[in-house]
């Protein structure tokens, strides 16, 4: 579990492409000590555990469906990335509730400036709309972001100048393929409310879809 808090960019010192798996080795650019064989450190929001380390690195395994569903395939040697180790027992939670379960790429769109921050649109695939919403919480390239403004198929989010400077963000530019993880609880909300939503036949479908009037029937 992670909080989208990035402690600090790493650089990818080797990259061993398996067939459609790839190991990569990673070299933290801050005091990243006391690593350990087989905690998971997340690396561009994804989750990924320590196979083996040394001073300040660590090589990690990344599966055939961690390829498909992330942008670490785009990563060359040198490349920047976000790290965060995962969250221990009685930390901040400064961020959001991130699971370093990548859900899909989004390609950033626009970069506009505003006073000192910068605007990112970016689009995505249009079945993850419904887990995007105003003021949410998003997850881009690990980094916690709140959601300005979205739509079926993108969201704009507002960047600071600390966080331009913490992560890799401030190489993003139009076309830039980025990790994009929804918030977990609209995961789950999604999921309970499905079966409600969804057309059904036969005596074990629901009585019908949810309405306001549903609502009010029920106590809300």
């Amino acid at each position: 579990m992670f909080t989208g808090i990035i402690q600090g960019q790493g650089e990818v010192v080797a990259v061993e492409p398996m067939g459609g798996e790839t190991r990569l080795r990673l070299r933290a650019l801050f005091a990243l000590d006391a690593i350990v064989k087989g905690e998971s450190i997340a690396t561009n929001g994804t989750c990924l555990t320590v196979e083996t380390y040394g001073d300040r690195w660590f090589t990690a395994y990344a599966s055939s469906e961690t390829m498909q569903r992330t942008n670490l395939g785009d990563l060359r040697q040198g490349a920047r990335v976000n790290l965060e180790r995962a969250l221990a027992v009685g930390d901040r939670l400064g961020g959001h509730i991130v699971s370093g379960h990548v859900d899909c790429v989004a390609e950033v769109r626009s970069i506009t400036q505003a006073g000192l921050s910068k605007v990112y649109r970016l689009g995505f695939p249009s079945a993850f709309g419904p887990q995007v919403i105003p003021k949410g919480s998003v997850a881009l390239d690990g980094i916690s972001l709140t959601v300005n403004h979205c739509g079926p198929d993108f969201l704009e989010v507002n960047v600071i100048p600390e966080t331009q400077g913490v992560t890799t963000i401030a190489s993003w530019k139009p076309g830039t393929r980025v990790n994009m993880e929804t918030d977990v609880i609209g995961k789950y909300v999604q999921n309970m409310l499905a079966p409600w939503n969804t057309p059904h036949t036969g005596e074990d479908a629901p009585s019908g879809r949810i309405t306001l009037d549903f609502l009010r029937e029920n106590g809300f």
